[in-house]
C-alpha cells in the first residue's frame, strides 16, 4: 500500500461536536471570566486552567480546524484539540520576541505512548499544517500541564469570585506601585496594619491573592506562592 501522507483541511466547519462519554468530562471553561471554551476531558479542563497563568497568551479556540490527511490508501479526519494565539510584546520595535499560534492535542501520557504509533500519521500531517501555516504543532500530557503554574492557578482560582472591599483592594494596588516590588507578606502589612487595620489581615491577605489572580498585581507564577512571593503592578499599569 502507498504510505504517503496527504493532508488537506475540510471544507464547512471545522469543529467536531463535544458531548459527554462515561469515561470523561466535558463542558465549558470561561477562560479569564469570559471567553467560553469547550473542552471533553478533565486534561483538557486542566490544560486550561495553566494557561490563565501564561499572560502572553491572547486567545484560545476549542476544535479550531479539521485536517483530513491520507495514510496507507485511507482518508481520515483529524480534529487537533486547541489553537492558541500569543500577543506579540515588542515585535514591531525589534525588541520583542515572535511568539508562533500553537496548535495544540491533548493526551494522556500513557494513551499517547501506547498508541503513538497509529496516530503518528495525523500528527505528522498536523505538524505540516502548522509549517505551512507559521503554526506550532505540540502535544500536551500531564507531565507538561499539572506543573507548579497549574498548581498555582488552581490555588488563585478560589480567590477569584470572592467579595472584597474594593476600597481596600484599590489602596493595596496603589501602594505596590507607590513601593515597587515587594514580597506579598510586605504589601498585606503595608495596607493592613496602617489605614485598614480594622479589616484584620486575614482579609489582607485575601484581596491580596484576589489581586493577583485578577491580574491586577503580577507574580513569578512558575514559583511556589507563599508569603516571600514578590508581587508588582503590571508594566501597563506603572
Amino acid at each position: 500500500m502507498n504510505n504517503k501522507i496527504r493532508y488537506k483541511v475540510s471544507d464547512g466547519p471545522p469543529r467536531r461536536k463535544i458531548g459527554t462519554t462515561r469515561r470523561s468530562v466535558s463542558g465549558i471553561y470561561l477562560f479569564r471570566g469570559k471567553d467560553p471554551v469547550p473542552f471533553e476531558s478533565t486534561l483538557e479542563r486542566d490544560f486550561l486552567i495553566r494557561l490563565e497563568g501564561d499572560r502572553s497568551v491572547l486567545e484560545v479556540i476549542s476544535q479550531p480546524v479539521t485536517i483530513r490527511y491520507q495514510a496507507n490508501g485511507y482518508e481520515y479526519p483529524y480534529t487537533p484539540d486547541f489553537l492558541v494565539h500569543y500577543r506579540q510584546h515588542g515585535v514591531l520595535s525589534g525588541y520583542g520576541r515572535y511568539l508562533p499560534s500553537e496548535l495544540i492535542e491533548v493526551k494522556p501520557r500513557e494513551k499517547l505512548a501506547r498508541n503513538l504509533k497509529k496516530w503518528w500519521p495525523k500528527f505528522r500531517a498536523a505538524t505540516r499544517y502548522c509549517r505551512e501555516n507559521g503554526y506550532v504543532f505540540r502535544l500536551m500530557h500531564e507531565g507538561r500541564i499539572r506543573d507548579q503554574l497549574w498548581a498555582n492557578m488552581r490555588f488563585l482560582a478560589r480567590y477569584r469570585k470572592i467579595a472584597v472591599d474594593e476600597d481596600l483592594a484599590d489602596w493595596m494596588f496603589e501602594t505596590a506601585r507607590e513601593l515597587g516590588d515587594m514580597s506579598f507578606s510586605r504589601l498585606v502589612d503595608a495596607c493592613c496594619f496602617s489605614k485598614w487595620g480594622p479589616y484584620g489581615k486575614a482579609h489582607g491577605i485575601a484581596v491580596a491573592w484576589h489581586l493577583i489572580a485578577m491580574g491586577r498585581l503580577e507574580c513569578d507564577l512558575l514559583e511556589p506562592l507563599n508569603n516571600d512571593t514578590v508581587v508588582w503592578v503590571p508594566e501597563h499599569e506603572r
